[in-house]
């Protein structure tokens, strides 16, 4: 088969103008279809969130509107501004619903129970992310099987371990149980933060000598100050609203925690009508999250980002 050779044009001759080759423009330009799809895909997330925005704030700004309310305005209309500030529902859930103590207990069992998770799963996450040991990969698996198991099914022989110790009923023995439900999640997390982190600092301070603890408490723990209120936060959300622990483990109504009151106070509402104090209450409950969110958001979405961004 023969194939036909196009011939090349001929030369231009001097001073000739040169054929310009003309661009179609139309093609460079945008498609406005998918502009259109763009700006629809955008308008309908949009949407979304806002619409989330408001099914999340408005329940918490009734609450809070509600609790500055009388019972007769809270059933007459539930969904008007108050007259007039009452603040006798704030002082009154505080003492005479003795307010005052659970919360008081709930900051020393969330305290303890966060410095103590907090210390021991970034100790143990540095390990298992930076040192190869026989049984490292067996360690780390069964923390992350600590997450998969039910704390329903652990409820019984707890109940009887934690009798057996002495601990039945006292702060401490709750703050200890808080822990070891915290550290499986803890030790997860932490654990593929310390690993994007970059080793050669560490590298750098044991040649000048520093021991391990010293290169873990002076050096890593403060590198991974984004990674530890990110997990801190999670686990003050998970210990501040934790309800089903407690009533197992915390019988004496001298302990109570919030969570134990705010059931105690609703179930008495039957009785006495002081709905004005319940919402007061429950507003009491729910301003340390919201307060510890706000403040410390800018980190979480740092430390949820780090591991991403690496």
């Amino acid at each position: 088969m023969k194939t036909t050779e196009t011939p090349a044009p001929p030369p231009a001759e001097s001073g000739s103008a040169v054929p310009v080759t003309k661009i179609d423009l139309a093609a460079k330009k945008p498609s406005t279809k998918k502009k259109t799809e763009g700006n629809v895909l955008i308008a309908f997330s949009h949407g979304i969130l806002v619409i989330w925005a408001i099914m999340v704030v408005l329940p918490l700004l009734w609450a809070v509107m509600t609790s500055f309310k009388d019972d007769s305005s809270i059933f007459g209309s539930p969904w008007s501004l108050p007259d007039k500030l009452h603040f006798d529902n704030w002082s009154r859930a505080w003492t005479e619903a003795n307010m005052s103590d659970y919360f008081l207990n709930t900051v020393l069992v969330v305290g303890g129970s966060l410095i103590g998770t907090l210390v021991l799963g970034s100790m143990a996450a540095y390990v298992l992310a930076r040192f190869d040991f026989p049984g490292n990969r067996f360690i780390y698996y069964l923390f992350i099987g600590g997450m998969s198991f039910p704390i329903m099914l652990a409820l019984v022989p707890l109940f009887y371990v934690v009798n057996n110790m002495g601990l039945l009923n006292s702060i401490h023995g709750l703050i200890l149980v808080y822990i070891a439900y915290s550290l499986p999640f803890t030790v997860f997390f932490l654990t593929a933060f310390f690993r994007t982190l970059p080793t050669s600092v560490a590298e750098a301070a044991f040649v000048d000598g520093a021991s391990h603890s010293r290169t873990f408490f002076q050096i890593m723990v403060p590198m991974a100050k984004p990674g530890l209120i990110s997990v801190g936060i999670f686990n003050f959300l998970g210990q501040w609203n934790q309800y089903m622990l407690p009533t197992v483990l915390n019988t004496d109504p001298d302990k109570r925690v919030l969570t134990q009151g705010l059931v105690q106070l609703a179930v008495s509402q039957g009785y006495k009508g002081d709905w004005s104090g319940l919402f007061a209450g429950l507003v009491m409950a729910m301003l340390p999250v919201l307060a510890a969110y706000i403040v410390f958001q800018r980190q979480v979405v740092q430390g949820l980002t780090a591991g991403a961004l690496k």
